[in-house]
């Protein structure tokens, strides 16, 4: 008896969801279901299944991250496509109408997705991307989406970086990208060439007229490396300087080299290897001419050997060159610089040098001879070694009516024979709001700042470090002729002299006392620690525990 009671109630409750024949109106099961699995969502908002015949049923999908809706579709549990019966369009939230008259079955909707991709597109100064546009934009798997970069007037595309794994053509302004993952591209544009490679600075020794700019790094690893810059190029002897310098300099105009401007932006030449001895103006530019600029580039791990003129960057400049540096060794018979070989009416601004320089005659770790040119907010920081004329920072500076060395500073030891200074050795000059920290040694004419001072004139300095030699030594300055100096102190503890040939010699706890120096009158105000900086000011001190340092100075 109770079986047959069990029986009847399933029977019943089946006729009630799918309909028994001759009984009540067809019920229909509605299953949502997405695809691929892990796609989004798919949502029964009516939420009331199963349902009568001609029911009218919300369905809502949301995409995941990394997805995006695509369209709906429906089939019954058999596998007809019944797609028919929904809203037409594919919105995110949409609907089905259920069918009349026919028996009663399950629906499966599905909410389909597809896989999408970021493409996020950026450019530099000087043009921008037209196609598709700059921004960020989705595109479905494997879309091919063209791409095109318009330069501004003067200026010219360079190449895509960023993700440009899936890019047909970098180099091209006009190509395409096929979304295969999220994307971040960048359209680089020059004013001027732009450089790549070692084969395409090696190209500017075909114009020197016109305007290039670094778009990246150049080093070992970079195209032309192996044939043009590196110990194996040219039989032995790396790369072959771009330009040259006339033997003996009479005149600006005996520069044959760049004219036009190179735009380091900020970028660095790597493992440079230049080994010429037997030759003159030896650098990665032999010249520059008066019209000629070199700014934002650094030259750095480089190995540079010489005879006359020479230089990391420049052999010979006649022209500008600003926020430049080199670290490396340079090495040269005569007028061999860390940064430049001869400045010759040349100017140089915020510059440094840190690798050792050795030589015979006007070596110097910056400049090695510097002719009626200009040296500004410039540092160097490696040793100097050579003969005659040689200085932390610069080794020879000529020509009163025009020279200069100002907002300046060297600290490496310094050593020679004749004309030995810490900042300068042979200066005919003026210096100013400039110091020395290096040692120096020599045998005649040596001075913690300059060794041989002639004509010109020396205000606002002073010089620290040890002081060595036999004829003509002082603290500040060695030798001095109709020179004058004006406001200017060395350190009489340590640089072990007690005299000098111009200059005010203190104790270390005077050179580092504020009024030391406000007292006639230099630009300077003390602050709280070494790392702390007032640029209203030349200089800036640590009262009572530091020497006076250039405000620009970077802080170690």
């Amino acid at each position: 008896m109770k079986r047959i009671s069990v029986f009847f109630v399933v029977a019943a409750l089946v006729c009630g969801m799918v309909g028994c024949e001759g009984e009540g109106e067809p019920m229909y099961e509605v299953v949502m279901a997405v695809n691929p699995a892990g796609g989004g969502t798919a949502i029964d908002l009516t939420d009331a299944s199963p349902y009568p015949g001609g029911t009218v049923v919300r369905i809502q999908a949301e995409a995941a991250v990394g997805y995006e809706f695509s369209h709906w579709s429906a089939a019954s549990a058999g596998g007809e496509d019944r797609s028919l019966l929904l809203e037409p369009g594919n919105s995110l939230e949409s609907s089905i109408e259920l069918p009349l008259d026919e028996p009663a079955q399950t629906i499966i909707i599905t909410a389909n997705f597809v896989v999408v991709y970021d493409l996020t597109i950026t450019s530099t100064a000087g043009g921008n991307v037209t196609a598709p546009g700059e921004g960020t934009f989705t595109y479905d798997a494997n879309t091919v989406v063209s791409l095109n970069a318009a330069p501004d007037s003067g200026y010219h595309f360079g190449k895509w970086t960023g993700d440009v794994s899936a890019i047909a053509d970098v180099n091209a302004a006009t190509t395409y990208i096929t979304m295969n993952s999220d994307y971040s591209i960048t359209a680089n544009f020059a004013l001027g060439i732009p450089l790549w490679d070692w084969n395409d600075l090696d190209a500017i020794r075909d114009n020197l007229g016109r305007n290039y700019t670094l778009m990246n790094d150049l080093d070992s690893t970079t195209v032309g490396y192996e044939e043009l810059a590196s110990p194996t190029a040219n039989e032995g002897k790396g790369w072959q300087p771009i330009g040259t310098v006339g033997i003996p300099i009479e005149s600006p105009y005996d520069f044959l080299g760049l004219t036009g401007t190179l735009d380091g932006q900020g970028y660095e030449i790597f493992d440079l290897f230049i080994n010429r001895p037997d030759e003159n103006s030896v650098g990665l530019f032999g010249a520059v001419n008066i019209e000629g600029v070199i700014k934002d580039i650094g030259v750095v791990n480089a190995t540079v050997i010489g005879e006359l003129c020479v230089g990391s960057l420049v052999a010979g400049n006649a022209g500008s060159i600003t926020t430049c540096y080199a670290a490396g060794t340079v090495s040269g018979d005569a007028g061999a610089g860390g940064l430049v070989g001869v400045n010759f009416f040349g100017n140089m601004s915020n510059s440094y040098a840190t690798g050792s320089v050795t030589g015979e005659d006007y070596i110097g770790g910056l400049v090695g001879y510097n002719h009626a040119g200009t040296v500004s907010n410039s540092y160097a920081t490696g040793s100097v070694t050579g003969i005659e004329g040689i200085g932390g920072l610069v080794g020879v500076s000529l020509e009163v009516s025009m020279a200069a060395v100002s907002n300046s500073y060297s600290t490496g030891s310094v050593t020679g024979l004749y004309w030995v200074g810490g900042l300068v050795g042979w200066n005919d000059c003026h210096v100013s709001n400039s110091y020395s920290t290096g040692n120096v040694i020599a045998e005649y004419a040596v001075g913690g700042l300059v060794g041989w001072f002639a004509a010109g004139t020396v205000s606002k300095a002073y010089s620290t470090g040890s002081v060595t030699g036999s004829t003509f030594v002082g603290g500040l300055v060695g030798y001095r002729g109709t020179a004058a100096v004006y406001d200017s102190f060395w350190d009489t503890e340590t640089s072990g002299q007690a005299t000098s040939a111009g200059g005010i010699g203190k104790t270390t706890s005077e050179m580092q006392y504020i009024d030391t120096f406000s007292g006639v009158t230099w630009n300077i105000i003390a602050v709280i620690n070494p790392s702390t900086r007032n640029p209203s000011y030349i200089w800036n001190i640590v009262d009572y525990e530091t020497y006076p340092f250039l405000s620009w100075e970077p802080v170690s």
